[in-house]
């Protein structure tokens, strides 16, 4: 197994390998987004790292932007991609957006995501 040297990486980019993500064209937006940074040249700015099951399955196919804490759901390969030009312009795009991590901790950036169970006990896995 590889181990990247991840000095100057700006983004890094956590799609989402669940079973529901699984079912609808995550791995495909993982490869989508993987063949963006290499188009881009941005192999050292932007890092993508396939997860186990992020715990949004109603939202799926699910992708996180950090630093920036940013959940966008309901994702496609097209989306993808336009997920890493913006990032590589220094934005956060609005569409699909469903969470943003600040100060308060995570505020729901739309109606667009299932609202979901209130969460308590064990941690995610990931």
């Amino acid at each position: 197994m590889t181990t990247w040297n991840l000095e100057g990486t700006k983004c890094h980019l956590l799609v989402c390998g669940g079973s529901s993500c699984k079912k609808r064209r995550g791995e495909d937006i993982l490869e989508t987004i993987e063949e963006e940074i290499e188009k881009q040249g941005a192999e050292a700015r932007i890092h993508p790292t396939q997860t186990r099951c992020m715990g949004r399955c109603n939202d799926a196919p699910v992708v996180v932007a950090y630093p920036e804490g940013v959940w966008y759901g309901e994702m496609s390969p097209k989306l993808g991609k336009a997920l890493v030009r913006a990032v590589l312009k220094g934005e956060m795009p609005e569409e699909n957006k469903m969470y943003t991590f600040g100060e308060d901790g995570m505020t729901a950036s739309s109606e667009r995501g299932t609202k979901g169970k209130k969460k308590g006990g064990k941690a995610a896995k990931v």
